[in-house]
């Protein structure tokens, strides 16, 4: 019996030996490959982080460069808006010039029949009531022509800016024609505005007097009539 026993112990102790012997070489076995399996996770991690860099990088350089050409596409509309503007304004310059040269082209057809002159104020362009006995003088002639014209000059003397008096010249020709149009029933394609500012002075700008004459709109009764009478002139009555 007892031989029993210690075969049987001796066996227990043999596989535990056995077993712990098959533990430590499994353990010492996998050890590298658990290692390298950690290594392999921690690459993953290290390229998936890199990867992820990498992306927001480029988003972020993509937005970039989506906003420059966003930029630059404004940019692009602001300079073709000011460049057809630019040309709508030189196309009305161009078209200013061409309506005046031929005007006055047209107006050597015609000869004057009365010629009157009335004055303004500084810087104004209402008609005062002794500008309007004078336009009533002219305006007398006016049934008495088969086929007329009203030329209307205004001008201003030399002081302030001189885009400012071509407005102001221009504003001062359109209050003769007013009236004679609501007066006289004078249609407005009898009529030629010319606003001279300025550029059409007859007396000297280097006195009072001779400004306050410069402050004027000069209006003369034409007409293409080879039977038209003699023609007069006249002017406001001066104080």
């Amino acid at each position: 019996m007892k031989q029993v026993i210690t075969v049987a112990a001796i066996a227990a102790s043999t596989l535990l030996a056995t077993g712990c012997a098959t533990k430590n070489y499994v353990r010492k076995e996998s050890a590298p490959i658990v290692n390298k399996v950690n290594e392999l996770d921690d690459l993953t991690a290290k390229n998936t982080r890199d990867i992820r860099d990498v992306d927001s990088r480029a988003t972020t350089g993509i937005q970039g460069a989506q906003a420059k050409a966003d930029a630059a596409d404004q940019k692009a509309l602001a300079a073709g808006k000011t460049a057809d503007d630019a040309n709508v304004l030189a196309t009305q310059a161009a078209t200013r010039v061409d309506s005046l040269h031929n005007t006055v082209a047209n107006l050597d057809n015609y000869k004057p029949v009365v010629e009157t002159s009335v004055h303004f104020g500084f810087d104004k362009a209402d008609l005062t009531s002794k500008a309007k006995e004078a336009l009533d003088q002219l305006a007398a002639e006016i049934p008495n022509q088969k086929h007329f014209i009203v030329v209307v000059e205004g001008g201003t003397d030399s002081v302030g800016d001189a885009n400012y008096n071509y407005q102001l010249s221009e504003r001062r020709a359109s209050a003769v024609i007013q009236y004679l149009a609501e007066r006289y029933q004078v249609p407005a394609h009898k009529i030629y505005l010319i606003g001279l500012g300025k550029d059409k002075k007859v007396a000297s700008n280097g006195s009072a007097s001779g400004r306050a004459k410069n402050r004027r709109v000069d209006v003369r009764l034409m007409t293409n009539s080879t039977d038209a009478p003699q023609s007069a002139s006249s002017s406001e009555p001066q104080s």
